[in-house]
C-alpha cells in the first residue's frame, strides 16, 4: 500500500494503484484538514486522481512522475486556489474555469508508461 498517515500528513509513495484510492478517501473524509504529500509518488491510477480532485486537499511535494507533474499537479493547484478563495485566504477569485478540476471519468493509470 502506498498510502500512509503520519500525524496530519497523508503520504503517497511510489506507484499509486486503484486499491489506494479507498484508503486515501477514508483518511481524507476522517479529517479534511489533512495534507497530502506527493513527494516522489506516481504514476497515479485515475481513481486516486479522482479522490484528490473531488476532495481538493492541501497538497505538498512534487510527484515523481513527469506526467503527473505536468498534468495532474496543475489541476490540484487550481483546486487549492479555489478552496482558499472560498475561505478568503487567497488573493484571487479562483479558477477562471469552474469546471476545471472536477473528476475526469478516466479508467486508466495516469502517468504509466506503456
Amino acid at each position: 500500500m502506498s498510502v500512509t498517515l503520519e500525524a496530519d500528513v497523508i503520504r503517497l509513495a511510489g506507484v499509486c494503484r486503484v486499491e489506494d484510492a479507498e484508503p486515501l478517501l477514508m483518511l481524507l473524509r476522517a479529517d479534511s484538514r489533512r495534507t497530502v504529500d506527493l513527494t516522489g509518488a506516481g504514476p497515479f491510477h485515475a481513481a486516486v486522481v479522482q479522490v484528490l480532485l473531488a476532495l481538493q486537499p492541501s497538497v505538498t511535494g512534487e510527484a515523481g512522475d513527469p506526467f503527473a507533474t505536468a498534468w495532474v499537479m496543475p489541476l490540484l493547484s487550481v483546486g487549492e486556489a479555489a478552496r482558499q478563495s472560498r475561505t478568503g485566504s487567497a488573493l484571487n477569485s479562483g479558477p477562471s474555469n469552474p469546471r476545471l478540476g472536477q473528476g475526469t471519468g478516466c479508467h486508466n493509470v495516469i502517468g504509466a508508461s506503456s
